[in-house]
């Protein structure tokens, strides 16, 4: 039986890094209620989805009344009646209010949080989980990674590289996962301690140390493995989030007082994944440079990672995965602007044989839509920031009690490991 959507309403809200953002509430005929919240990032690929902010005025120019105004006088009226089930019907729709791939009519933030409060919506009429209600058979959690260290946007770009994460490899579920990690993040934080080294809080929860050099940074996470117990590489291994486009320019790659040419750059990445336990890294060139990702998967002993690379973009996952730029995709749903966009970049990862990483953003708030996505997406991996604050949490919480509510699941196979 369908259940129609009855109203469509938006609010002003705040996220973790003390900006307003957007969120999207859809009630049902049959009293069913859903709410979304669109995440930010800092680091943004050219090509995503763009936000709608005010630009003028209070909060500095970032107030998003403008896009709570689209939904109350655009979208509320556009999806009024809709059968909330039908998540592909009601996305469409939000496709037509803007044309512009990127959103610059209405915003990415505006039908991300329209499109996560649908999806929600229709979980909570179906009586379901919402993984549950993107799945037609979920038998394991997606294996996580968590941010130890932060850098690059996430931290002033202090030092180059945006995050230092740890991979638990060996763990067996995701409450022993959480565990291994936060043993580490707490090991490293005693080093950092006994070396006087100054540090303060990333975006995303990780440490902020006045570290400037990636080995050193990268030395130091090892280091807080072996002393929390575990097995550098077998136990708890480290993926990277380069995120080049960053500091990469026409010359080439700036980092350390060094200017790189691509395959120096790369040269350089590969060296420190012969030093270190890596598995993983994302964007180690620039979202303007499909040689150097092929030279990346080419040379380097880590899966490579498309972010800012693919914008969540279905075909744009497609032709890296056949053109040998990647090894797996990270999907966003606001770099899509909608669930069904990131849905379609997870069917093309899956159809090009590549691994898919579920991720939230830098800007981030309670929403715990992405622990549901990851799930029911059968991601192999799901990032969310460190293991500290609220907003991080949150999400890695959501994910204990999906895994309590199916009696216990395995975690993903590692990938690269």
């Amino acid at each position: 039986m369908s259940d129609a959507i009855v109203s469509v309403r938006a609010r002003e809200v705040w996220d973790s890094r003390g900006l307003p953002t957007i969120e999207a509430e859809i009630r049902t005929a049959c009293g069913s209620v859903g709410r979304g919240i669109a995440p930010a990032g800092a680091s943004t690929g050219r090509r995503e989805a763009v936000e709608l902010r005010d630009g003028t005025g209070r909060l500095r120019g970032r107030g998003v009344r403008s896009a709570v105004a689209r939904v109350h006088d655009l979208v509320s009226p556009a999806l009024t009646g809709l059968d909330v089930a039908d998540q592909a019907a009601v996305d469409a729709i939000l496709d037509e209010l803007d044309l512009d791939p990127q959103r610059s009519h209405i915003g990415g933030n505006t039908t991300t949080a329209v499109s996560l409060a649908v999806a929600h919506a229709a979980a909570a009429s179906a009586g379901n989980m919402l993984c549950v209600d993107l799945a037609s058979r979920i038998e394991y959690i997606p294996r996580p990674q968590i941010q130890i260290m932060g850098g690059g946007a996430h931290a002033a770009h202090r030092v180059a590289v945006q995050d230092f994460m740890a991979y638990p490899v060996a763990a067996q579920t995701i409450g022993q996962a959480l565990t291994d990690v936060a043993e580490t993040y707490l090991a490293v934080g005693d080093i950092l301690r006994r070396r006087g080294v100054p540090r303060g809080v990333a975006d995303e929860g990780g440490h902020w140390p006045e570290v400037v050099d990636t080995r050193d940074a990268l030395e130091i996470v090892t280091e807080g493995i072996e002393l929390a117990g575990y097995r550098p590489g077998a136990d708890i291994a480290i993926a990277l989030d380069i995120a080049a486009t960053q500091f990469a320019s026409a010359d080439g790659y700036r980092v350390g007082g060094h200017l790189f040419d691509t395959a120096e750059w790369i040269d350089e990445l590969g060296r420190l994944c012969d030093e270190f336990p890596i598995t993983s890294i994302e964007d180690p060139a620039s979202e303007d440079d499909p040689a150097g990702m092929a030279l990346a998967v080419q040379r380097l002993g880590a899966v490579v990672v498309g972010d800012d690379f693919l914008v969540t973009d279905s075909s744009r996952v497609a032709r890296a995965a056949a053109d040998g730029q990647i090894g797996a995709a990270l999907i966003k749903v606001n770099q899509a602007g909608t669930v069904t966009r990131a849905a379609d970049a997870v069917t093309a990862a899956r159809a090009a044989g590549i691994a898919v990483i579920v991720s939230a953003r830098s800007g981030e708030t309670e929403d715990v839509s992405v622990s549901h996505l990851a799930t029911g997406w059968c991601a192999d991996v799901v990032k969310v920031g460190s293991i500290t604050r609220g907003e991080r949490t949150a999400k890695w919480n959501e994910l204990l009690r999906i895994d309590e509510e199916f009696g216990g699941l395995p975690l993903a196979r590692p990938i690269g490991a």
